[in-house]
């Protein structure tokens, strides 16, 4: 019950609320209502924003030496956010996740939302149609691509991650 609970969360609505977040208050209200609604996991109390950056931690920070179970911080999500790519690694705004998604800078007002989107874009958004009907998959480079020459960044190794 509370992992379906959690998967009809993290979904469409909390997608379509984070997309419009900048444009509608309606917007932002549904984004604090999902973010901050409680839920049980294993027996304890949590939000979904808990949750959301617990996961966050596990698929992209691993190579960041956190402690295993510690939700993502605003340092971890900056310091990874610049390694995801849709389809292919190319820092324009079709292939560099952020700036689809328009995301210049992350800080502590916005990391979370900005891992919500990931999540939720990979369960229900344009990222998980793109990959059912296209084929273009969510991909994580290697730390600091933006301090990678040209050549290096070319041949990173990227790993694909699959909708959730």
């Amino acid at each position: 019950m509370e992992d379906h609970q959690n998967q009809v969360l993290i979904g469409r609505k909390l997608y379509d609320a984070i997309c419009r977040f900048d444009r509608s208050r309606e917007a932002r209200e549904e984004y604090y209502r999902i973010m901050d609604t409680e839920i049980e996991v294993r027996g304890e109390k949590q939000t979904i924003r808990d949750q959301i950056l617990r996961v966050y931690a596990m698929l992209f920070c691993d190579d960041l030496e956190m402690e295993a179970g510690r939700p993502a911080g605003p340092d971890e999500v900056e310091a990874t956010a610049d390694r995801l790519y849709i389809g292919t690694a190319g820092f324009d705004p079709d292939h560099w996740y952020r700036m689809k998604h328009h995301f210049p800078v992350i800080d502590e007002d916005n990391y979370d939302r900005f891992a919500a989107l990931v999540l939720s874009d990979l369960k229900a958004g344009s990222l998980h149609d793109s990959v059912v009907n296209d084929g273009d998959m969510l991909l994580v480079g290697e730390k600091n691509p933006l301090l990678l020459t040209e050549e290096e960044r070319e041949s990173q190794t990227l790993r694909r991650i699959e909708p959730i």
